[in-house]
């Protein structure tokens, strides 16, 4: 019985894990949640498609105070960018199609604000029925925005 309960209890883990692991999330490009202040970093935002549908559009607010210089190409999708007064990147809006059991990378290089803190990356996924998800907090439990701190 007891091997039973802490099996279940193992795989219920596991569940878990792959399924907080499988969030639209922004890190480095070396997988971190953490770089340092007035930093040039690369980021990348991972998206995969998380319904029995395809993801269509990705909808990227920048946190303030970070300063996106440029983008790679990513082939298949278009790139939309909003700036403020200031000519800073605000939002980008990538649309392109990412298909059931699939996953997209976004990278783009930025600098980091100069005092130190936690930058919260709001990301809103829409699939091709109009739904839209949105990992940004709103929900923390259904929809956790992605989180870097900046030391």
């Amino acid at each position: 019985m007891k091997t039973l309960i802490r099996s279940t209890l193992t795989l219920t883990a596991a569940v878990l894990i792959s399924v907080a692991g499988a969030h639209a999330t922004v890190r480095t490009e070396a997988g971190l949640t953490e770089s340092a202040a007035s930093k040039s970093e690369t980021y990348r935002l991972n998206v995969p498609t998380e319904k029995e549908i395809s993801t269509t559009q990705i909808r990227l607010v920048v946190p303030a105070g970070v300063a996106i210089s440029r983008f790679q190409v990513t082939p298949g999708f278009t790139r939309t960018v909003t700036r403020n007064a200031d000519g800073l990147v605000t939002e980008v809006v990538w649309k392109g199609r990412v298909a059931p059991m699939e996953y997209a990378r976004f990278f783009f290089q930025a600098k980091n604000p100069a005092a130190a803190g936690e930058l919260v990356w709001k990301i809103y996924q829409t699939y091709s029925d109009g739904s839209v998800v949105a990992w940004d907090d709103a929900d923390p439990a259904r929809g956790p925005a992605s989180k870097t701190t900046v030391k």
